[in-house]
This record gives C-alpha cells, sequence and structure tokens, in this order.
C-alpha cells in the first residue's frame, strides 16, 4: 500500500473515531462539556474514567458516523472552544494526577471565520505550550488523520502512538500538491515526499509504537492498543515529574535530527 492509498484508507468514512475507542476501552466513563468561555464543541469529547482501573482523562475527536452526526460534529473539525475543553480538562488531570490520553482523528482545526473571530490560532498555541510543560503524562493516539497544528495541539505527549493506516502531516497531500506544483492532482506524488505514514514516522522517531492493521478487526485492534497503552501509562507513571518533562522536551527538541 503506498502512501496515499494510506491516506485514503486513513480518511475512510468506516474506520472507528473517539467516541468508538472510548467505548470499548474505558469504563465509567464520564463526558464534560464546555471551554468555560463560550460554548461546547462537538469535535471533541472530553470526560474521566477508567482504563483497566486505573484513572485517566481522555480527549478524543470525533467525527461522528451518521450525516447528521457529522454535521453536529463538525465533521471532526475542532473550534477554539474544542482546545480550550480540552486544555481545561488537561489542566484538571494533572491537578488531580491523572494521566491523560488524546485520541487523534482530523483533517485540522475548523477554518472558518467564526473559528477565527474567537482565536483559533491562539488556542492551539495555548494548547502547544502547556502541554511541554503539563505535570502528568500525556500519551497521544493517532487513529485517522492527523491534519497540521489542529491535530499537534492535542499531540504534545510524552508518547505517541499511531495505527497502521494512520497518517500525521503538517500538511493534506492536496494542500501540499496546490501549493508546489499548483496541481492538487499530484497528491499521491505529495503524500510520498511528505513522510505521512506510520512507518515513516516511526523510522523518525516522531512516534513511538505503531499497531498493526492487516487482517485485524476494529475489536483487535483496539484491544492491543488498550494493553500498551495500560503499559505505556505505567512506565511514565514510575517516572520522577522532572524527568518527566525533560524526557517530553528532548523528545520534540530532537525531532528533525534525523
Amino acid at each position: 500500500m503506498n502512501s496515499y492509498q494510506r491516506v485514503l484508507n486513513a480518511r475512510d468514512s468506516k474506520r472507528p473515531s473517539g467516541a468508538y475507542f472510548i467505548n470499548r476501552m474505558i469504563t465509567k466513563f464520564i463526558e464534560f462539556h464546555g471551554d468555560r468561555r463560550f460554548s461546547d464543541d462537538g469535535a471533541i469529547i472530553g470526560g474521566i474514567g477508567y482504563l483497566n482501573e486505573m484513572p485517566v482523562t481522555v480527549i478524543a475527536m470525533e467525527r461522528g458516523t451518521t450525516i447528521e452526526e457529522r454535521m453536529k460534529r463538525n465533521f471532526g473539525c475542532p473550534s477554539p472552544e474544542g482546545y480550550r475543553k480540552a486544555l481545561r480538562l488537561m489542566k484538571q488531570a494533572e491537578k488531580f494526577n491523572r494521566p491523560v490520553i488524546c485520541i487523534i482523528n482530523s483533517s485540522g482545526a475548523y477554518c472558518g471565520i467564526g473559528a477565527e473571530e474567537r482565536g483559533q490560532g491562539l488556542a492551539i498555541a495555548e494548547n502547544l505550550m502547556e502541554m511541554m510543560t503539563l505535570k502528568t503524562p500525556v500519551v497521544s493516539v493517532v487513529t485517522g488523520e492527523g491534519g497540521s497544528g489542529g491535530a499537534l495541539a492535542l499531540s504534545v505527549a510524552d508518547s505517541i502512538f499511531m495505527l497502521e493506516n494512520a497518517v500525521y502531516s503538517v500538511i493534506s497531500p492536496e494542500g501540499c500538491a496546490s501549493i508546489l506544483w499548483k496541481d492538487s492532482s499530484k497528491a499521491p506524488d505529495a503524500a510520498e515526499a511528505l513522510k505521512l505514514t506510520a512507518k515513516d514516522l516511526h523510522k523518525f522517531g516522531i512516534v513511538e509504537t505503531v499497531i498493526s492493521e492487516e487482517n485485524r478487526t476494529n475489536e483487535e485492534i483496539c484491544d492491543e492498543l488498550k494493553l500498551k497503552l495500560v503499559k505505556e501509562i505505567k512506565r511514565l507513571n514510575k517516572l520522577d515529574i522532572g524527568d518527566l518533562l525533560d524526557d517530553r522536551y528532548e523528545k520534540f527538541r530532537k525531532i528533525g535530527s534525523v
């Protein structure tokens, strides 16, 4: 499977999104709503629950399944209030020493006029800054599309997992092709150049773990992901907070050095 085929696979409407992983992995989940400034954003589900009896905060991007739900969820493109809700829950997790799990599946942050008026860029920037020094373990999982700053705003983590057919990139292949060649039909060429597949990103040290999808059901994939999350969070919980933050800092400082 080439890079662009993986992009199309990551965008598949039948691919499970945030709510599926929460329902499959997290017990006694309680969803929280609102950013305490403007409104609640349906594109991001956030709350608390238990991962194998460990209390965790979970923040997940959700696209929806039916057309009605997709419209309600804004097709998984968060607005500023979604990122502010996420940050509110992360700071709450820090206060109560709960690990944070972020599930990413979005083509990018919503770029409408209203979102810009309400400070989309600032909301993303605040998340990047605050997550870098968040005093609790953070694990992010790219389950489908991880697009641009909209994905990065939930990806400043101690460990990043990716499903095999997920993609994670600064720009979509179509957008890249339009800029470089003024021709969006060259998207397959752009996808190869962007190195956006899980295999590429693991090679560069940007993601730590890739979950295989070949010949496996969604249930099997989710069950393996759950086991790996439990193991990783237990490892991170053993670290001194100073060491945790130093390791997180070094992880991002070394990106691009390979």
